[in-house]
């Protein structure tokens, strides 16, 4: 996860090519309809996270083998919901659940955005400190973070203002669970709070922060992720993807392929790692990973046509 801070999406994002189609058959399982259906332009939402990132490219890349035209818009959490709740986007392969509740769980809720699958399980969305705060102060829970307040100077280190995790650190200071009333939440970018960790782990000197995992920094840093006995924090079960109302109906090809796309988090936390840190271009780690896998895809591809009709196949 880097920035979230992203334009806004203009009105209309896209102009979909509408091609006259027959359906045939009966409906297939997980809710799709067999079919080509009518749209051949899919529109993805991304935030520059590095796992999220290679597999928009991933999906782009394939899908494009099936004849469809893949654009990636870059919008903030809270715009990227909004645009698939218009219609303007059509998936969402980074919903963080249930961390984004805030922002998607209404929108899910009105059946405006529709849950497709899961991408990565066991995922990791909360405030952690480095291991040798734990052994050393004693830190593990959010239960223990007030009786060290001047250690920490009373900060929470945050990423950029608006996202979920922020807020949920500032939700926790308002109601001033675990005594955190006054402590402070610093908000402002994913590298600077990144760099700013590097920082003071290098001194040894205490920090907590927004942490989460498939992220490099877990394996850059031995980190502890505090508990929370009071239940005060939303956590991150899994990532999902999700699409805008209608989308399986519209295009139930390229959704059955998206509610398909699966990784474990120690796949995504690689891509993380050699995108950020080998400094790979997204692109080149999802055709490298691709190739390396072709009956996985093969598997996501199982019933899926491309835009001519014929059975789809993984990019040689």
């Amino acid at each position: 996860m880097v920035s979230l801070q992203r334009p806004a999406a203009s009105a209309s994002i896209v102009a979909l090519t509408m091609l006259m189609a027959a359906s045939c058959g009966s409906p297939s399982e997980g809710g799709f309809d067999s079919g080509g259906g009518t749209d051949t332009e899919v529109v993805l939402v991304e935030q520059p996270w590095e796992d999220l990132m290679v597999e928009n490219r991933i999906a782009r890349q394939v899908l494009k083998e099936a004849g469809y035209s893949v654009e990636i818009e870059d919008l903030s959490v809270p715009l990227g919901a909004q645009a698939l709740t218009k219609g303007d986007a059509d998936a969402y392969l980074g919903n963080w659940w249930p961390s984004q509740k805030e922002v998607y769980g209404d929108p899910i809720d009105a059946g405006k955005i529709e849950v497709l699958g899961t991408v990565v399980t066991g995922v990791a969305y909360e405030p952690a400190v480095p291991k040798y705060v734990a052994d050393e102060y004693g830190v593990t829970s959010l239960a223990d973070l007030d009786e060290n307040a001047q250690k920490f100077n009373r900060e929470f280190l945050g990423i950029e203002p608006g996202t979920p995790g922020n807020n949920s650190i500032q939700e926790a200071i308002d109601a001033d669970a675990y005594g955190l009333g006054d402590w402070n939440l610093v908000e402002s970018s994913t590298p600077a709070m990144l760099a700013e960790v590097d920082k003071r782990t290098q001194d040894e000197q205490p920090v907590v922060f927004l942490a989460w995992a498939p992220h490099w920094m877990n394996i850059e840093w031995d980190l502890v992720y505090l508990d929370d006995p009071e239940e005060a924090w939303p956590g991150a079960g899994e990532v999902r993807s999700v699409s805008r109302e209608g989308f399986k109906d519209d295009n139930p090809n390229a959704a059955r392929f998206l509610s398909r796309i699966e990784v474990d988090r120690e796949t995504a936390s690689d891509w993380v790692y050699q995108v950020s840190q080998e400094d790979r271009s997204p692109a080149d780690v999802a055709r490298e990973w691709i190739s390396q896998n072709p009956d996985r895809v093969g598997e996501w591809l199982k019933g899926v046509e491309t835009v001519e009709g014929d059975p789809a196949e993984a990019p040689a």
